[in-house]
């Protein structure tokens, strides 16, 4: 247990994050999951009626999919996992494991929450049960609820899936000491490259960096590790660059990226608040909140009503998107308007 910690909350950002420094590790990574992926495919073919192979080939679909950023593995997983269910319909934690991760994944993070309910309650003790049910529980905005998972698994496994999670509930709260803290027991905690390639970075993007030093990062990330998230976030460090047009190409990039991904609106209502269509913003941000009531949709639907001229609207949502102590600089510049405005 870590003992400094009380009931946490947090959520892993969806997709994974690389250090640019780190393109050897993360080839390195792709290579192992691609080699025990035919490794269980060769076992399969020997005995078909395995459960736990099948749940294992599903997962690690999901962390090729994860690193890849393929679709095409999510179909595959979502086959073994079935395939390990059929098998074995009851008490199959490690299948719950890997469709709550499956779902997590895919954005459909109410189905990503009962997934992990049954892990749990099939695998009381497994740190990776609770993980899932932390990541869902924290994008559908339950707050106490993430908190709750995340102190059992600090309690189950404090290694590097509990200590950045921990990071992340206290960036949430906007206690960014204690979140760098915890980046630096994750990183003590990394037992491979891939894992001290990502809590590296995650430390630098809690310090911060110059505008040069941003566009810099983002350019040698995204062409590595093309994410909706870093995709957006490099098209930002172009704006601030003076140069729309390239923003643009990344902007619209995210959003195909996101869709192949099978994510969900958020992407879309905030690239449209800022480049596309206010009224088209409002329908995605809508959509999103009827689906999860959390920090990250709060802030969306605060912006998209901000952008339709509707600030007294507004304001509840962005007072939402902040009650945790979150002071991501994007929301924080939201926000401002939005008071502005109302001044």
């Amino acid at each position: 247990m870590w003992k400094t910690i009380p009931l946490l909350a947090a959520a892993l950002a969806v997709a994974a994050c690389a250090s640019p420094q780190a393109a050897t590790p993360a080839a390195t990574q792709t290579s192992s999951l691609q080699r025990n992926a035919e490794s269980l495919q060769a076992k399969l073919r020997r005995t078909p009626d395995d459960p736990a192979a099948w749940a294992q080939l599903g997962a690690t679909h999901v962390e090729l999919a994860r690193v890849t950023f393929d679709p095409q593995h999510y179909p595959r997983a979502e086959r073994a996992l079935t395939e390990s269910l059929r098998l074995k319909p009851e008490g199959n934690g490690e299948a719950y494991i890997g469709r709550g991760a499956l779902a997590n994944a895919r954005h459909d993070f109410a189905g990503a929450r009962d997934w992990g309910q049954r892990a749990v309650a099939a695998l009381p003790h497994s740190a990776q049960a609770q993980g899932v049910v932390v990541d869902a529980l924290t994008q559908l905005g339950d707050d106490a609820g993430a908190s709750v998972a995340l102190q059992r698994m600090l309690d189950l496994q404090p290694g590097v899936a509990s200590f950045t999670r921990a990071a992340y509930h206290f960036e949430l709260h906007g206690r960014l000491d204690e979140a760098r803290g915890a980046l630096e027991r994750a990183l003590e905690s990394a037992s491979s490259p891939e894992e001290a390639a990502f809590c590296r970075f995650q430390l630098d993007e809690l310090k911060g960096r110059t505008d040069e030093e941003e566009l810099k990062t983002y350019r040698e990330l995204v062409s590595r590790v093309p994410s909706p998230e870093h995709l957006v976030r490099y098209g930002r460090a172009l704006d601030k660059a003076g140069k729309p047009q390239e923003a643009r190409a990344q902007y619209d990039l995210a959003l195909r990226q996101s869709r192949a991904l099978g994510g969900d609106d958020l992407t879309a209502a905030l690239i449209a608040a800022d480049h596309g269509d206010p009224a088209e913003a409002l329908r995605f941000a809508e959509k999103e909140w009827a689906k999860r009531q959390s920090v990250f949709t709060a802030d969306a639907m605060a912006w998209a009503l901000h952008v339709n001229e509707r600030s007294a609207e507004a304001l509840p949502y962005s007072d939402k998107a902040v009650a945790l102590g979150w002071r991501d600089a994007e929301v924080l510049r939201h926000r401002e308007a939005i008071l502005g405005s109302l001044r």
